[in-house]
């Protein structure tokens, strides 16, 4: 798949600065900067879930209690 992405100079610049000096192509940063986005995106939602769950239950437990429930002793 092709993507055209347009910027000014001045942002092509600063994203091929950023590409030379991480060793990468500017598509290979351009893709890497795109799912780190997606997976941080996605952690905090996951983290907002959790804290909404605990909320709304208030269960939490010890990490003892989690080794013996999971029988990793």
């Amino acid at each position: 798949m092709v993507v055209y992405v347009k910027m000014t100079r001045k942002e092509k610049q600063l994203a091929k600065d950023y590409a030379k000096r991480n060793g990468l192509s500017l598509s290979a940063a351009m893709k890497q900067s795109l799912f780190d986005k997606i997976e941080d995106e996605y952690d905090i939602a996951l983290a907002d879930s959790g804290i909404k769950e605990y909320e709304e239950n208030h269960i939490a437990y010890t990490h003892d209690e989690v080794v013996k429930e999971l029988d990793l002793d």
